[in-house]
């Protein structure tokens, strides 16, 4: 059944697709925070939106398989509601958990074996937990709303021609 929501292909290309987002927003997120001195939450949005651009066309076209041009405005409209509320799981979720952690278990850093590299594993697992909990959400949402015919964009659309 095509619109089942636990689809196993659907599930295992969203999840490919989405750890492939997850690289890119890791790498550039760790990258312009020792690079450009930024603050972690401002390492989180550069690395979540450069992510998320890539993640619309990597998900329309392997994760469910729409490569329907005709509705590609829509499904962009719609993917940017659902990056809204994934952006603030993912940033301010994450920036939540890593003061957490700070306050319940104290600071906690490794050296990557033969680096210099000091990794902040508070912040690491932070990101991490709340990127599985976005992961979770983002599915549901672009499997039932973004990438499926639900009548909404074209009611959003009239609204805001009135």
């Amino acid at each position: 059944m095509e619109n089942n929501l636990l689809n196993t292909r659907d599930i295992f290309a969203y999840f490919l697709v989405a750890a492939t987002g997850a690289l890119i927003q890791l790498i550039i997120g760790t990258l312009a925070q020792d690079w450009f001195a930024i603050t972690y939450v401002q390492s989180l949005t550069l690395g979540y939106l450069v992510a998320s651009v890539a993640g619309f066309f990597l998900t329309k076209i392997f994760a469910f398989n729409t490569k329907n041009k005709s509705k590609s405005h829509r499904e962009m409209v719609k993917f940017s509601l659902v990056t809204v509320l994934s952006f603030c799981i993912t940033v301010y979720g994450s920036d939540a958990l890593y003061q957490l952690t700070l306050l319940t278990v104290g600071q906690y850093k490794i050296r990557i074996p033969f680096s210099i590299k000091l990794v902040d594993v508070n912040k690491l697992f932070s990101q991490l937990a709340c990127m599985g909990i976005s992961f979770s959400s983002n599915y549901i949402l672009h499997k039932k709303f973004t990438f499926h015919d639900t009548g909404f964009y074209d009611r959003l659309k009239s609204l805001l021609s009135k």
